[in-house]
């Protein structure tokens, strides 16, 4: 039977009842209804596909074709679930095939093509895992182990995680709210509901130690206190779902994962603060992300947990969906707000803040999705459960996206305290081909670019504000050897000026005139006519104190963090600026005109290829004999490297199959 079909069963509520929140025990039917949920005793095989937007790019729906092709075709009796991402995205499209009396295994990059193979093996009478891509097997309660496969929880991408927001992601059918409540959803609600007061919920989750996973770490039981202090007969409580930064895809896959989870911690932040009315904001290039939020509104909405006079209490909550046009500074929370109103993104002056004049001129809390998925754990466990892990300023947990040059993208969550190089190189898996670890930029676009003697540091808020850079929304890219860091300064530069709202002068003019200084770097020498060169010593010169004006004077925090990208490469990447400053260089090649190319007198056979593919005309040479490469004419397009099948061709600075060697 298809999950979608299941109907939603009014025994799954008998928890959240005021009488139910104290039970000790349920009835046998609802443990019995919970626990065919839960497949905690299947009887008969079930198959568990990530269906996510990571999966889906890598051909997940093709895969779900293939299974239910197969399914059809020989009658297996066996149960398709479409679950979320649990996290691995590399290794996508992820199946996991749990059989009865079994332990769940989770096999890797299962394409539509290796679906009948994997299948006739695994349902066939005589199963063996070890023939297919297996990550491992989980750790199920009363089931058989399968003998010589490792556990999941042994893998290096998961073995340093600490689950609680993900807890569900990959697990459950987040089109299911039955399958969430079966998993003790919605409980921390009724409990609030009926065991708490608001004042009394602000104050577990500020003891709790919650900060804003928005970046700024600001303590969320003091911003929820303010809202609630404020008197008003309208307040709003707001979810920023609005994910701007390159990289980052933390948001998305919770939501798309886990959709009931974010709706709760929502739903008892809004109680906490006396929110009667809500939003979701969120960017519309989210559709699957939108399609399973309003999918899980409209089931909570349908058994009572949304609406007018929810489970008796007396409390009325009604949530809406409102849809960004993907502008980057919209993730701020006055220019969300400012969205949401209909009008033009732009962050406002505080004071006022919005706890206090937000939404519509009303008392008003904005938190990002990671920090409302935390509040749930926080009301049903305890403000102590929360703390058990972390530091003693940061507490608990956090998602981290890893993409770029890395083995093994994909989301993450771990206690903070854990070190930068367990991430990268313990769940990451380092740097692929062989090459050597450079940079990786955390923070977002206005985040800092840390380099190899900070992977010491210790993922918390205060430790990578001491090294320049800042915990952001939780998106890792990492750089190798073959990166220029003068390249990535001007890319997250161009991104961040043109995202400027362009309200005030410092942001908008300073990071264009940052941006123009880093083109004036990376320009060739035979571009430059005049007073050009001096202008360029000028530029760099005033570069720090440009940055402290707009850090200083810029109206939002977006603004103030926009030259972070420059300073943490003029902190930790120096001698590479200079190259490029001085020497006219760029030590990694990438910097088109800066690079040039010569030819090794010794592996050169004079082939002539190399001359056919210089755009430039810049090669000479007698055919079999030893060819060179006129300096001055040389674009470093590089179009010669790719030709030269004897690899005599290097870049200048480097040698012949050495470092230089392209």
């Amino acid at each position: 039977m298809n999950p979608e079909d299941k109907r939603f069963s009014p025994l799954l509520l008998t928890p959240l009842t005021h009488s139910g929140v104290k039970r000790q025990s349920m009835s046998p039917e609802y443990e019995a209804l919970a626990a065919e949920l839960r497949h905690d005793h299947p009887r008969h095989p079930v198959l568990y596909l990530g269906v996510a937007s990571c999966s889906i790019s890598a051909g997940a729906e093709e895969t779900r074709a293939a299974l239910l092709n197969w399914l059809r075709e020989h009658n297996s009796g066996a149960e398709l679930l479409e679950v979320g991402c649990v996290g691995l995205c590399s290794a996508e499209p992820l199946l996991a095939i749990r059989l009865p009396g079994r332990q769940k295994l989770s096999f890797s990059h299962v394409t539509a093509r290796r679906v009948p193979e994997l299948l006739c093996n695994l349902l066939g009478p005589h199963p063996d895992p070890s023939r297919h891509s297996l990550l491992g097997q989980s750790r199920e309660t009363d089931a058989e182990c399968w003998k010589g496969i490792p556990f999941l929880d042994e893998h290096p991408f998961f073995h340093i995680q600490t689950r609680r927001v993900l807890r569900n992601c990959g697990v459950i059918n987040p089109g299911s709210i039955d399958e969430y409540l079966a998993r003790g959803g919605y409980k921390a609600f009724a409990k609030a509901l009926h065991t708490m007061i608001p004042s009394e919920v602000c104050a577990e989750v500020r003891d709790s130690g919650l900060r804003g996973r928005g970046g700024a770490g600001f303590s969320t039981g003091r911003k929820w206190t303010a809202a609630l202090n404020t008197l008003s007969n309208q307040k709003y409580m707001i979810c920023n779902a609005d994910e701007g930064d390159p990289g980052a895809f933390m948001a998305r896959a919770m939501i798309e994962g886990d959709p009931h989870r974010i709706l709760e911690g929502l739903a008892i932040a809004s109680y906490a603060i006396g929110a009667n009315k809500a939003y979701i904001y969120i960017r519309a290039e989210y559709p699957l992300a939108i399609a399973r939020l309003k999918k899980a509104i409209a089931q909570a909405t349908a058994c009572g947990l949304l609406g007018e006079n929810i489970l008796d209490s007396g409390f009325d909550l009604k949530i809406i969906i409102a849809q960004g046009a993907g502008a980057f500074v919209c993730g701020e929370e006055t220019a969300l707000l400012n969205s949401i109103e209909g009008r033009r993104g732009m962050p406002r002056p505080r004071p006022p803040y919005p706890a206090e004049s937000g939404l519509f001129g009303k008392p008003s809390v904005v938190n990002n999705v990671e920090t409302l998925a935390n509040v749930p754990d926080i009301v049903r466990f305890g403000k102590d459960a929360f703390g058990s892990v972390g530091t003693e300023r940061s507490k608990g947990t956090k998602v981290f996206s890893l993409s770029g040059k890395i083995v093994r993208s994909g989301l993450l969550e771990i206690a903070f305290g854990t070190q930068l190089r367990d991430l990268v190189f313990t769940a990451g898996g380092g740097i692929p081909n062989g090459r050597k670890f450079k940079a990786l930029q955390i923070g977002g676009p206005s985040g800092a670019c840390l380099p190899e003697q900070c992977l010491g540091l210790r993922l918390d808020y205060e430790s990578l504000r001491e090294a320049g850079a800042m915990l952001g929304s939780g998106g890792v890219i990492l750089m190798d050897e073959d990166n220029c860091m003068v390249e990535a300064a001007k890319f997250f530069m161009d991104f961040i000026q043109r995202e400027s709202c362009g309200k005030c002068i410092p942001c908008r003019e300073g990071t264009r005139r940052m941006l123009e200084i880093l083109m004036q770097v990376t320009r060739p020498r035979g571009e430059e006519n005049g007073y050009d060169a001096l202008r360029r010593f000028k530029g760099v010169m005033m570069l720090p104190r440009l940055a402290r004006v707009i850090q200083d004077t810029s109206l939002c925090g977006l603004g103030k963090s926009a030259p972070n990208p420059v300073l943490s490469i003029l902190r930790w990447f120096r001698e590479e600026f200079d190259a490029h400053v001085y020497e006219r260089r760029c030590p990694a090649g990438v910097c088109r005109g800066l690079v040039k190319y010569r030819i090794d007198a010794e592996r050169c056979k004079g082939c002539g290829v190399c001359v056919k593919r210089c755009p430039e005309n810049a090669i000479r040479g007698v055919r079999r004999s030893v060819h060179c490469i006129d300096p001055q004419l040389c674009s470093g397009c590089g179009r010669c490297v790719g030709a030269c099948k004897f690899r005599a061709v290097f870049r200048d600075g480097g040698s012949a199959g050495g470092a230089g060697h392209v």
